[in-house]
């Protein structure tokens, strides 16, 4: 169907850059990667022909490598001719370093998007960015898209919560869990967290909740899960109410270190996140929800011309 779409596979991407591309029916281009002893990166990818390059590739850890790579790819296609380059980052690396919280800090935000666009990018789409103000250092259309909608249906048809009750670890994303918890029809907490900015300690500030969750499941929402710590305090917070099972469901599950045996030691049964990075937690596709996105795009390209 769309014959005239080239799907770059990056190395961080590979299997949903493969999906994205059968199911739009589109050409997907591998990528040969190699790493040196040095650490560089070296890319090689043959030509692209078409005028819809689309370069799929998650910025997760080691974050700077998957960036530039994506960098590289970007750029090659732009020099092949392609006039319309979408970059899909569904874990956008930087995304929370996108002010100064500190004197003396470096926006890097500000700077990325400077190097996503120097390179050619013509569009980029996201998934469940951390800062979305992040992206108002973009000149180049960008588009952010949830995947609240696809993980509240694996929640409801796979684990089955029993009288469950959505819980965000924090105030900040109030928002996607009561999204989450109108789609499973129940109600929602959000708890008060407090981070300090030197070391990065996290505390749950003591509150009355205002929903009972005893004997209840309860499904811990987040956009992302990187160290964890938020979650283990979430819990070490929540069992003092006896809950039933606890669940941690994210969209990108970066679980750095000790992160995941941490969770589950806290009470975890089970972690749940999207493909945005690959891994044994990351149950929900995001092919079909790109996919859908990027149909739109073209077809309103093609019907401009």
């Amino acid at each position: 169907m769309y014959k005239d779409v080239s799907i770059i596979a990056g190395p961080s991407s590979l299997d949903l850059a493969t999906a994205i591309a059968k199911h739009l029916d589109a050409e997907l281009v591998p990528v040969d990667l190699r790493i040196f002893p040095d650490g560089e990166s070296k890319i090689k990818m043959r030509r692209v022909d078409n005028d819809y390059c689309i370069v799929v590739q998650s910025t997760y850890p080691p974050t700077d490598r998957h960036l530039l790579q994506a960098l590289m790819m970007i750029k090659r296609c732009s020099e092949d001719g392609a006039a319309n380059v979408c970059a899909v980052m569904p874990y956008m690396a930087y995304s929370r370093q996108d002010r100064e919280f500190l004197d003396g800090e470096v926006v890097s935000m500000a700077l990325v998007s400077k190097l996503i666009e120097t390179v050619g990018t013509r569009r980029l789409i996201t998934v469940d960015i951390h800062s979305p103000a992040s992206l108002s250092y973009f000149m180049i259309d960008t588009q952010n898209i949830s995947a609240v909608g696809l993980l509240a249906d694996y929640a409801a048809v796979k684990i089955k919560p029993n009288a469950p009750i959505v819980v965000s670890p924090d105030l900040g994303g109030a928002k996607r869990a009561v999204k989450f918890a109108r789609m499973l029809g129940t109600d929602m907490v959000a708890l008060k967290k407090i981070r300090d900015k030197d070391t990065a300690e996290v505390i749950i500030e003591e509150t009355e909740l205002n929903s009972s969750v005893v004997g209840r499941d309860l499904i811990l929402l987040d956009d992302m899960i990187s160290t964890g710590e938020s979650i283990v305090e979430a819990c070490r917070f929540l069992r003092r109410y006896k809950p039933n099972k606890i669940y941690a469901i994210c969209t990108h599950a970066l679980l750095i270190g000790d992160a995941t045996t941490r969770i589950k030691a806290a009470g975890v049964e089970e972690i749940i996140s999207t493909n945005s990075v690959p891994g044994i937690n990351a149950k929900v596709d995001l092919a079909p929800l790109i996919t859908t996105k990027l149909k739109a795009i073209i077809d309103t390209k093609k019907h401009l011309r």
